[in-house]
This record gives C-alpha cells, sequence and structure tokens, in this order.
C-alpha cells in the first residue's frame, strides 16, 4: 500500500472566479492557508472580495465555529506566480482552454518546490496531455470541483497515467478532509461527470430545438422522475452555455459526433445568452 502524503497546509488557487473561490473557500473552511493567483489587481480584489464574502455567509449559517478574521487572515490574493512557493498543492482553476491551462500549470511548476503536488480542475481536457507539457508529471493529477464549490458535496479525483502512487493514494483522503465525497476516475475524455453530464445536456437542448417540449418541462421531468436536483437545462445554465460548448467540442473531437453541439447552442453562445451569469440561456435570470 502506498504511503500517503498529509493534508495539504498551503494551498494555492491559479484563478480566483466563481470556481476557482469556491475551491479556496473549501480550503480555507478546512484550515488551509490560501494564496489565489490572479491575473491583475482589480480582479484580485474582487475575487477577495467574493472569497471573503462566501466564507462569511458559511460562518453565519454555522459550518464553523471559526472566527471570520481568524479565516481570512489565512487567505492571500496575489498577481505573481512566487507566491506560491509555499504551496504544498496547487490547484490550477483557470478556464477550459488548453493553452491557458498548460501556460498556468507551468508557471506553477516552475516557483514549487520539488515534492509540492499540482492538479488542474479541468471538467474534459485529457491529463496526460497537459502532464505532457510539465517537468514533474508524476505529481500532477486532477481535481474536478463542482459549481458551487461551497454546496457540492463531490469531487472527482482523476488518476493521470504517469501520477506517482503515494499522489494517488492521498488525494481522496484531502477530499474527506474538505467534507465532500471523491470519485476516482482514470484520466479519459470527460471523465465520468463531464461525459455524462453533457450527453443528457445536449439531447435535453435537442428536444428544446425540436420544439418536443419547453426548457422547464423538460428539466422537470428529469427532477420529478429521475430525482435530479436539477434538471439539465438549468443545469447548462449556471454551469455556463460557453462552456458546456467547449467541452461538447472537445468530447465531439475525441469521442465522436454524438456528442456534436446541437446548432440551439452555437446560436445562443453567439448571442451572448451564456446562462446566469448573462442572465438568459435556455431561462431568464434577471
Amino acid at each position: 500500500m502506498s504511503a500517503t502524503i498529509p493534508f495539504p497546509s498551503n494551498v494555492g488557487v491559479i484563478g480566483g472566479g466563481r470556481m476557482g473561490g469556491g475551491i479556496a473557500h473549501a480550503f480555507l473552511m478546512a484550515g488551509s492557508s490560501v494564496t489565489v493567483i490572479e491575473r491583475e489587481p482589480i480582479a484580485a480584489e474582487a475575487a477577495r472580495e467574493r472569497i471573503e464574502s462566501s466564507v462569511a455567509k458559511s460562518i453565519e449559517r454555522g459550518a464553523t465555529d471559526a472566527n471570520l478574521d481568524e479565516v481570512v487572515q489565512r487567505l492571500r490574493v496575489e498577481i505573481d506566480y512566487g507566491a506560491l512557493a509555499e504551496a504544498n498543492l496547487v490547484v490550477e482553476a483557470v478556464f477550459e482552454d488548453f493553452g491557458a491551462k498548460v501556460e498556468a500549470l507551468k508557471s506553477a511548476e516552475r516557483v514549487l518546490a520539488a515534492d509540492s503536488v499540482l492538479a488542474s480542475n479541468t471538467s474534459s481536457i485529457s491529463l496526460a496531455t497537459l502532464a505532457a507539457e510539465l517537468e514533474r508529471p508524476a505529481q500532477f493529477l486532477g481535481l474536478h470541483f463542482f459549481n458551487p464549490v461551497p454546496a457540492s458535496t463531490l469531487i472527482e479525483v482523476v488518476i493521470a497515467p504517469g501520477t506517482r502512487p503515494d499522489v494517488a493514494a492521498s488525494a481522496p483522503a484531502w477530499v474527506e478532509t474538505l467534507g465532500k465525497t471523491p470519485v476516482v476516475v482514470k484520466d479519459s475524455p470527460g471523465f465520468a461527470s463531464s461525459r455524462l453530464g453533457v450527453a443528457i445536456a445536449l439531447e435535453a437542448m435537442r428536444m428544446v430545438e425540436e420544439g418536443v417540449a419547453s426548457a422547464k418541462d423538460i428539466d422537470a421531468a428529469m427532477e420529478l422522475g429521475y430525482k435530479h436536483p436539477t434538471g439539465p437545462l438549468k443545469t447548462t445554465d449556471i454551469v455556463g452555455l460557453d462552456v458546456r460548448l467547449g467541452i461538447a467540442e472537445y468530447l465531439a473531437e475525441h469521442l465522436g459526433e454524438r456528442f456534436a453541439p446541437p446548432q440551439i447552442l452555437r446560436d445562443k453562445v453567439a448571442r451572448g445568452e451564456l446562462g446566469r451569469k448573462s442572465g438568459k440561456g435556455f431561462y431568464d435570470w434577471e
């Protein structure tokens, strides 16, 4: 049995948006010191405000006995990757683009200690292709968090072909320390969650496109008939139609035409109807 690595006391998160901020929140609540890297000062300040507000709400709900001031003192938001030098674990959470992820991962790897672990939050991109760009691929794996991170109970642990056994053995225990449930999958396009979730969502979009039923009724069928907490089209709005489009295009390229994005999705993204973040997608969020 492989030795395990202790839960990381010092964590870096690359990207302070909704997903990255949620990841930072999770580790802060578990007692880690967290450094978030953003691209420029305005984004960094926005990320800090977002994370502090999220932590404050969790404390108000009684999720922890910790004092707000104590928790936020463990948070840093920086624009220089050098601030990650002391991190035991760094999680990349930039947008779903291969080049952007490689740039972020390599920038972190250059400043990390030799024994630090690097993870990607990618929801679909092959870890093997990302690992091939790194100097230390044995210390790399996937930690796929779900939105909204504070409320979600699932983290997909994705093991790359070259992931070191002790890293692979330790990650599920880290997830449990965060108060979440690990699902361990091997590296493959879309892993388990995105592959299944996108397949259902794309078929739901085709049904809207063909006039089979409204988005609301399709979602209700899945929520009431199959006990999905949120229907596939509302979930798409929450995730972002542009994000779903990118994942579908990637899966279609690697798994075949069954993942080809329907025209309704392409049209909505072209019009800027990206879901909740833009105010409109398959639903009106204004």
